[in-house]
């Protein structure tokens, strides 16, 4: 079974709505369950988001992808990208947490949307697992505030019958 590695800070990167004037701020640290994505996000001079990423490269023959997380109660996004650019067309899913209770989250390529800086494109074509160059985590949609979403795994789910 294929799982990435949280415990190196290393590969994650932040990007927050620093590049849009806002201040925000983000960050991913090594943690006793895995990782943690941790920060604050403020509304002040126009931001609302912040986020980390890292490149990844997923392994044939996948299902889903798997996160095992335990949050806040806010809502983030997992995106994938299918290009190692900063800006550009991102294929993210929702998923709502509950405080303090760690929950299994489970995604396939039906649950990720296109969008192009939180707007829908749906001229993008779709995701395919083996396209995906970047895996990152968002959290933005007015959710003021400091925020903590502790990570155990990221793992993938191979495909009934499918062998590496």
């Amino acid at each position: 079974m294929w799982q990435l590695e949280l415990q190196d800070d290393a590969p994650w990167r932040a990007v927050n709505d620093g590049v849009m004037g806002g201040v925000s701020q983000a960050r991913y640290r090594v943690s006793d369950a895995g990782g943690c994505f941790e920060g604050n996000v403020s509304l002040a001079h126009g931001g609302g988001f912040a986020s980390i990423r890292r490149p990844v490269r997923l392994p044939t023959g996948l299902e889903a992808l798997t996160l095992t997380v335990c949050g806040d109660g806010k809502r983030y996004q997992l995106r994938l990208r299918t290009h190692s650019a900063l800006d550009g067309v991102v294929y993210a899913a929702v998923f709502a947490t509950r405080p303090g209770s760690w929950q299994r989250v489970r995604f396939t390529l039906d649950d990720f949307c296109a969008t192009y800086r939180g707007r829908p494109v749906p001229a993008a074509p779709p995701l395919q697992w083996e396209d995906v160059q970047q895996l990152g985590l968002l959290i933005a949609h007015q959710q003021a505030g400091p925020f903590h979403l502790q990570l155990a795994s990221i793992q993938a789910v191979q495909r009934e019958g499918f062998s590496h």
